[in-house]
């Protein structure tokens, strides 16, 4: 097992949840190639986007299906201007690469924020550490574990 993914395993069971993860070697970095792999919707794939919120780093779960609008996350996290970050500061803000960020088990506690898109299915899958291994959760658990506030963040 991959560091990164008993890192991920270890925070589930901080949380009370105990999570089983699966590898996939052709990789799982796009919500599209993850539900692929997994044989499921790409709704149900939960992609971990991280932005800047005037400068602070925050954390958007956002259904595969969807694309966030940058000024709703802005707006939810209190902020007016949103941009991307770099693969570095991703790295520095959650222990984990790009394409590969767990819900839960960051180096830093981050504001979560939620697409409702998710909480429509019994299960959705997320990163486990790395491009090539994820989970699945129950999206109240996704929620809960995440400490994640539910907002629209749907690109219109």
């Amino acid at each position: 097992m991959h560091p990164n993914v008993a890192k991920v395993v270890a925070a589930a069971r901080e949380r009370g949840l105990e999570i089983e993860t699966f590898h996939f070697p052709d990789g799982t970095k796009t919500a599209a190639d993850a539900a692929a792999a997994i044989g499921v919707e790409v709704g149900q794939i939960v992609k971990s986007l991280i932005f800047g919120v005037d400068g602070k780093i925050v954390l958007a779960y956002v259904s595969g299906a969807n694309q966030l609008a940058e000024k709703k996350l802005a707006v939810a996290a209190g902020g007016t201007k949103c941009a991307r970050v770099d693969a570095d500061a991703v790295r520095e803000a959650t222990g984990f690469p790009i394409g590969g960020v767990p819900p839960f088990g960051h180096a830093t506690e981050l504001p979560v924020f939620i697409d409702p898109d998710l909480l429509q299915y019994d299960e959705v899958w997320a990163a486990a550490g790395t491009w090539n291994d994820v989970f699945r959760i129950a999206p109240a658990d996704l929620v809960a574990a995440s400490g994640g506030t539910v907002t629209d963040l749907r690109k219109d």
